[in-house]
């Protein structure tokens, strides 16, 4: 059975290199975290001070160590800067062998590609590493660039799960996404 115990591998695509987020990674993620077109749709509000950053970093270390989620970082090979972020925010192996991911890139690298280039990096440690057989993805139905990301990828958009979450701005219905391994692993032409 997969355990994460605070080690994560790291992963290169083409232009991408995944790696666990650093403490000194705190400068570059609070740009990319306190710019209000990345964090619109996310359900973290925009942070105020690297410090903030310092703090979620350090939250997603501890999460890492009790098996409740784990997160890359994710850099540009080109420039070596810390561009965006993602990762599963949780999982369940037992029964279900499924799992959430999550991600977010800086604004000045959209519609590049190169979040299609991580998320497949997902998909394959998803279900090759955790043997999982279900990836699931939570979207703001107003994201209407994610849920593209995720159909090109061959996500099913299975419907609304309506008042999710809970933000400052009150309660938030979400779309759930999925990928099956059988679909990943065979997919139709």
């Amino acid at each position: 059975m997969y355990k994460c115990g605070g080690h994560l591998p790291e992963l290169h695509t083409e232009r991408l290199w995944l790696r666990k987020l650093r403490d000194q990674d705190s400068q570059q993620i609070f740009k990319i975290w306190s710019d209000p077109l990345v964090t619109k749709f996310m359900n973290i509000e925009s942070m105020h001070s690297e410090e903030d950053a310092r703090e979620m970093i350090e939250l997603l270390h501890k999460c890492s160590l009790t098996e409740e989620g784990f997160r890359w970082a994710i850099i540009e090979k080109s420039s070596g800067n810390v561009i965006g972020s993602c990762g599963f925010n949780h999982w369940q192996l037992e029964g279900a062998y499924r799992g959430e991911i999550g991600y977010e890139l800086a604004s000045s690298h959209w519609r590049k590609g190169l979040m299609t280039e991580a998320v497949n990096a997902m998909l394959d440690y998803g279900f090759t590493v955790m043997e999982l057989n279900r990836i699931e993805a939570l979207v703001d139905p107003r994201n209407s660039a994610s849920a593209q990301l995720l159909a090109s990828l061959s996500f099913t958009c299975e419907g609304i799960l309506r008042q999710l979450q809970y933000t400052s701005t009150g309660y938030k219905d979400m779309q759930m996404h999925s990928l099956l391994f059988e679909e990943w692993k065979y997919p139709r032409k």
